[in-house]
């Protein structure tokens, strides 16, 4: 009891300053040793080697090439967010106003495929794409196509099976608003006489957007640094900034422009985050819709 009170102040419930820290620092302890010191190292290669020099940024920024993976790389992380967004919001909706063996089926459904590999997930997107995969052969079977067509290695592979992987950090963000919501509030509109596609669009859906938009910003922050699904699902042509990073870097040992290149997708990320700040809060990050 004495350590308990020690950490805890007197009305047993707050904690005191001393305690606090003492229970964030093995965390910020372990960021600040596997993540920021790695990070600062690598950036500092960006910069200092083989000499201090802005050219691997300026080599990143102005070459055609790369400038093109980089956008194709902003497109395919926003078509998926935007995918997974259409997807999420009616199972999200679907979860949030059902109960009892229904709604733990749902979330099951959602939940239980976070529990898997994402290298394995993607691999049976590979197996169900393939030229004599699921997929074509529906296809043939309803007389959609006269042959198989090449899904594998395209991104509209990349985009399905990203979709698919990221999927829960879109419904789940959404699924939180939506319970915050009071059920009052939707009946209240009802006896006005509010239609339910009023309703929705007036009352469910703005009250929604916090969680809306944290679920877009988690999926498409996290696309535009995936590396598994496009290195296996995506060809040289269809190439993200991942893949590059890591072909500078494993094949072709050019430390410093794969750290410009990290840097760059750095300095993007901080500035997405810092706009959505100013949009909304974080601390309604799984919910908290009014």
């Amino acid at each position: 009891m004495n350590a308990v009170s020690r950490i805890f102040q007197p009305d047993g419930r707050n904690l005191s300053s001393g305690g606090f820290a003492l229970l964030v620092a093995p965390f910020f302890t372990l960021m600040l040793l596997v993540f920021l010191y790695p990070m600062l190292s690598l950036l500092s290669a960006s910069v200092l080697e083989p000499e201090p020099t802005v050219a691997h940024y300026e080599r990143a920024l102005t070459d055609p090439v790369f400038v093109g993976i980089l956008l194709r790389t902003l497109q395919i992380g926003f078509t998926v967010a935007v995918a997974s967004l259409l997807m999420a919001y009616p199972v999200a909706l679907l979860m949030a106003r059902s109960s009892g063996p229904k709604s733990i089926l749902i979330t099951a459904c959602i939940v239980l495929p976070m529990w898997s590999s994402v290298l394995v997930r993607t691999t049976a997107w590979a197996v169900l794409l393939q030229r004599n995969g699921l997929v074509n052969e529906a296809l043939q079977f309803l007389h959609l196509t006269d042959g198989p067509l090449k899904l594998l290695y395209t991104r509209t592979a990349v985009v399905l099976a990203m979709t698919h992987v990221l999927l829960p950090l879109m419904v789940l963000p959404i699924y939180g608003s939506l319970r915050s919501i009071p059920v009052n509030y939707d009946r209240a509109a009802e006896i006005m006489g509010a239609s339910p596609l009023r309703r929705f669009l007036e009352v469910t859906l703005p009250l929604s957007m916090p969680g809306v938009l944290t679920g877009f910003l988690m999926v498409f922050l996290i696309s535009l640094g995936y590396f598994i699904t496009p290195a296996l699902l995506g060809s040289p042509q269809e190439m993200m900034v991942s893949t590059l990073i890591s072909q500078q870097i494993t094949m072709l040992l050019d430390w410093p422009f794969g750290a410009a290149l990290v840097g760059v997708l750095t300095l993007f990320v901080l500035f997405v985050v810092l706009a959505f700040g100013k949009f909304a809060r974080f601390d309604k990050l799984m919910g908290g819709a009014v």
